[in-house]
């Protein structure tokens, strides 16, 4: 039977929480009983999320993590485990945005665009599943782009990434489900976080247009299509790549 409480008693990593769809999620996972890990890079950005679901009367401890770093991402494993006595569900959402043509782009910007959302999710990925692996149980849910798909104009460092995160959600879903282990990927088109409505009002109104729903998503949207990646409702699914665009590209 599926608790009422989706994620209840679950331990959860949410990376990049402090702010947009990572804050969504950790407060919408929360909301279902989970014990919530909100890590960020900013650590005062993780306190106040953290801070929010205590509030609420939810469970939530701040990390501050750099995904990064290898040791990094050990320690929010680590301390997760620590404070919850498990590892059930990590969500990579960390991420950067530098916007550049291929032309112009920095060898630095490059860098730092693949090594967070690529490296980064690999990073996480793999120090989450040695507790997974000896759980026998758990999910990971990765957060990849509509832009993967359709690639975009100054966004080519971010369209690789985002795209290569779907081929190691997939390799991981291979490896890991012998032990328990379930790995899928979201793909978000455009959602009303503060960092998307900065964008020209051209730009975003161009994108409505583009969106069959005639709107943008909400983050709680987007972090209700994650939840359901991350519980038991999808128990027989692995290696699966959700879009959730509100039919845009598709």
């Amino acid at each position: 039977m599926i608790s009422a409480k989706l994620l209840d008693q679950r331990s959860v990593i949410v990376t990049g929480a402090g702010q947009g769809l990572g804050q969504a999620i950790a407060e919408v996972f929360a909301g279902h009983g989970a014990r919530v890990a909100v890590a960020d890079l900013n650590a005062v950005a993780a306190a106040s999320v953290a801070a929010r679901i205590e509030d609420r009367g939810g469970t939530a401890m701040c990390v501050e993590a750099d995904v990064r770093d290898p040791a990094s991402a050990e320690h929010l494993v680590r301390a997760c485990q620590d404070a919850y006595g498990s590892v059930d569900v990590l969500v990579n959402n960390a991420s950067v945005i530098k916007p550049s043509t291929l032309r112009k782009m920095t060898v630095e910007v490059w860098d730092e665009v693949l090594d967070v959302h690529l490296k980064g999710s690999w990073l996480m990925m793999r120090e989450a599943s040695k507790a997974m692996r000896g759980q026998g149980s758990g999910t990971i849910v990765n957060i990849s782009s509509i832009v993967a798909k359709t690639g975009g104009i100054a966004q080519g460092h971010y369209a690789a990434a985002k795209a290569a995160i779907v081929g190691l959600t997939k390799t991981a879903a291979k490896e890991w489900a012998p032990f328990g282990v379930r790995v899928n990927t979201v793909q978000p088109g455009l959602f009303g976080t503060p960092g998307a409505r900065a964008m020209a009002e051209g730009a975003w109104q161009a994108r409505i247009q583009d969106t069959p729903l005639g709107r943008a998503g909400e983050p709680h949207e987007l972090a209700n299509a994650v939840l359901f990646l991350a519980c038991d409702m999808s128990s027989f699914v692995t290696g699966a790549v959700l879009e959730v665009t509100g039919g845009r590209d598709m």
